[in-house]
């Protein structure tokens, strides 16, 4: 059984969830809007050029959860999903996921975005298997801080071999799909490394490595 590996934003949706949260969070006026939107973008185009400090972004993004009780933020999750996130899922990746499926691969989501954010998008695309980063959580509610490792650039491999040990399941024959350069390190150690509408950084190492490169968009 082989591993398909997708990372999710840019890729198997066609936004940024994290950063959408964000602006539904300055929408809601759940938190300083002028502020916090600025430092949205700030450690957006951060995360674009390959500079995010990922604890930095980290300490900004996951306060809102440790501000608001578990209850409060289910519903606006819902509701985040609801406007934000369905229109940008992409039926060509639905259908490469259920490609793997059908072939018997394992199907998994690897991101950097929190795991409260992204579960819903993966139990949209039907995919049980989430390694996320993820926020700490005290049996009541949200702390603000991280929990283990950050899933982002070299964290991404350390968690997923993690996951390989307690699985008992190793990298033959696996995909890994990304749009973004920040995800070379686990690009480099698949067996298939394909690139989705990649950024250009990406796509300009994937011509002269000869990666598959698809659109879903």
């Amino acid at each position: 059984m082989a591993l398909a590996i997708f990372d999710l934003d840019n890729t198997l949706i066609a936004d940024d969830s994290d950063y959408l949260w964000g602006q539904f969070l300055v929408d809601k006026e759940v938190v300083d809007g002028e502020f916090y939107e600025r430092e949205n973008l700030r450690f957006y185009d951060e995360y674009k050029a390959g500079t995010l400090d990922i604890f930095e972004f980290l300490n900004f993004s996951l306060k809102p959860l440790a501000e608001n009780t578990i209850e409060q933020l289910q519903i606006w999750r819902k509701e985040f999903f609801n406007q934000l996130i369905e229109p940008v899922l992409l039926p060509k990746a639905m259908n490469i996921v259920e490609q793997h499926k059908n072939s018997g691969d394992h199907v998994m989501i690897i991101t950097a975005t929190n795991s409260f954010v992204t579960r819903p998008i993966a139990d949209a695309y039907g995919i049980e298997t989430l390694i996320a980063t993820e926020p700490e959580w005290d049996g009541s509610r949200y702390t603000g801080g991280v929990s283990g490792t950050p899933c982002f650039q070299m964290g991404k491999v350390e968690r997923l071999n993690l996951w390989l040990d307690e699985q008992n399941q190793t990298m033959d024959g696996s995909y890994f799909y990304s749009d973004s350069h920040n995800d070379l390190p686990l690009l480099e150690r698949v067996t298939h490394p394909v690139v989705v509408d990649a950024d250009e950084k990406l796509t300009k190492i994937a011509t002269e490595r000869n990666w598959q490169q698809l659109s879903f968009r």
